[in-house]
């Protein structure tokens, strides 16, 4: 094969390549990696889809992953649960981002990677955000800021705001 059939065979491939894929799908294409954390660790975490389907269920810490992709250009939305016994239930919102990579379509996929590839594929966004590390507030505390508990504790084992919500109590007599 000659040296001029060669580039010529190399270029069409590679034209091919660029003109029958996304900027966003070249860069980063496929499922995003969410690294998710819990103080304290162990926290049961459920994440519902936009859809309000639950798409996984783990215990912190671990790496989600998630999909980007909703509908043609509309990008997957998240809600993550956070649950542990003796701490309030939480919640934190993956919203979908444009990448920055979809613009690169201008330059480099046309108007096959901007319009087709990258939306069918959800790789024109991103999640955000893109790590979570949730802190989880102890249940006895809300309990008191609620109000509704009866708690009993030693005067000098509480804290601050739990002096400040403490009632005495007057021994029946």
């Amino acid at each position: 094969m000659s040296s001029i059939v060669r580039t010529l065979a190399v270029s069409s491939v590679l034209a091919t390549a660029t003109l029958a894929t996304g900027c966003a799908s070249i860069v980063h294409g496929g499922p995003r990696y969410v690294p998710v954390s819990s103080n304290p660790v162990g926290a049961s975490v459920s994440i519902y889809d936009r859809d309000g389907n639950v798409v996984s269920k783990q215990t912190t810490p671990f790496t989600a992953t998630l999909r980007t992709k909703y509908k043609y250009f509309v990008g997957q939305s998240y809600r993550m649960v956070f649950e542990m016994p003796g701490y309030q239930k939480s919640e934190v919102e993956l919203r979908p981002t444009m990448s920055g990579w979809f613009w690169g379509n201008i330059l480099f996929g046309g108007a096959i990677g901007m319009f087709i590839v990258d939306p069918n594929t959800g790789a024109m966004f991103n999640l955000a955000p893109n790590k979570v590390e949730q802190t989880l507030s102890p249940q006895a505390a809300a309990d008191l800021r609620d109000g509704n508990t009866f708690m009993v504790i030693l005067k000098d084992q509480a804290t601050p705001n739990e002096l400040a919500a403490m009632q005495p109590v007057s021994p029946a007599g």
